[in-house]
């Protein structure tokens, strides 16, 4: 099992060269050269990440400087069907907090597959990553954001184009080289 600090220093690689490098999410940049996101690994029990989850919406209510908070999920959801259940379970536990519709939770997993797609797609990296990982986003940003961007309803398939057109081996050499830090 990895340190915290090297799981931390891998998803760092992981935002840095595939979502920003790719250009899969145009607003993580900004953040990253602010520092504005927060890194949270988890390792407790299910009750435990979930009171974490509420936690960190806690903290970004009341930390304007952060941005957003990954949380990192090294253990305990390595397969994909067990960590889409968590993300169910955290989504409703958000809705009952009163966090529905001021953040929005993105999920990530290393063995990410979007619904009627193949494992082997390439498309499936757009979501790929080093672990399990949630990702608290706060909402009046991304509308924010998004007023700067022409036909932001494109980005998903321009990032899906772009992962088929890199290929299956480009896509996991990239993943894989994050967690070789």
């Amino acid at each position: 099992m990895c340190t915290d600090e090297v799981i931390i220093s891998q998803t760092r690689e992981w935002v840095s060269t595939v979502v920003i490098g790719d250009n899969f999410c145009p607003f993580a940049k900004k953040e990253m050269v602010n520092n504005s996101i927060r890194y949270v690994v988890c390792t407790q029990t299910l009750e435990d990440m979930l009171v974490t989850l509420i936690s960190e919406c806690k903290h970004l209510d009341n930390t304007p400087s952060t941005e957003t908070t990954l949380l990192i999920y090294p253990e305990g959801f390595s397969e994909f069907q067990v960590f889409l259940e968590l993300v169910a379970i955290a989504d409703n536990l958000m809705a009952d907090q009163g966090y529905e519709g001021v953040y929005q939770l993105a999920s990530f997993h290393p063995d990410y597959c979007f619904a009627d797609s193949s494992t082997d797609d390439p498309a499936n990296y757009t979501n790929r990553s080093p672990y399990p990982t949630l990702h608290l986003i706060r909402e009046e940003s991304i509308e924010r954001a998004l007023q700067d961007i022409q036909n932001p309803e494109k980005i998903p398939e321009r990032n899906v184009r772009y992962a088929r057109e890199k290929g299956l081996s480009a896509m996991q050499a990239k993943l894989s080289a994050c967690l070789k830090r």
